[in-house]
């Protein structure tokens, strides 16, 4: 990632295991990015992407709590925002919609998702 490509971006976290959550918004932080959330819900989620802050960018766990991310990856769809699915699931498994997301699995290689957000970020400046 070149240096400097979060810097100053706002990145949700939507994630419910505390440790891996914890984990990512300490390394986006340190890769210069401010942290919004993290979210450990559907519910909490929905709350933050309501929120008149506005996101730059996101991280969202496929699966929370035995429910699906993809209502808070349609809202963000339809904002124009970018984002970057994290799984332990086959990523096969996801709605046609989102096949052109980037889909890291887990256990999260943080460069790897690093590199995949700039991607993200990068793809959606050219539109």
């Amino acid at each position: 990632m070149a240096e400097g490509g979060l810097r100053g971006c706002r990145v949700l976290v939507v994630e419910d295991e505390f440790i891996l959550a914890e984990e990512l918004s300490q390394e986006l932080a340190e890769a210069g990015a401010v942290v919004i959330g993290p979210a450990p819900s559907l519910e909490r989620a929905i709350e933050l992407v309501a929120a008149p802050d506005d996101v730059d960018i996101a991280v969202l766990d496929v699966n929370l709590r035995g429910n699906p991310v993809y209502p808070i990856a349609d809202s963000l769809l339809e904002r124009h925002v970018p984002f970057v699915f994290t799984t332990g699931y086959d990523v096969s498994a996801l709605p046609a919609r989102f096949t052109a997301v980037h889909c890291c699995t887990k256990p999260v290689d943080m460069p790897l998702l690093l590199e995949a957000l700039q991607i993200a970020i990068d793809t959606s400046r050219r539109k």
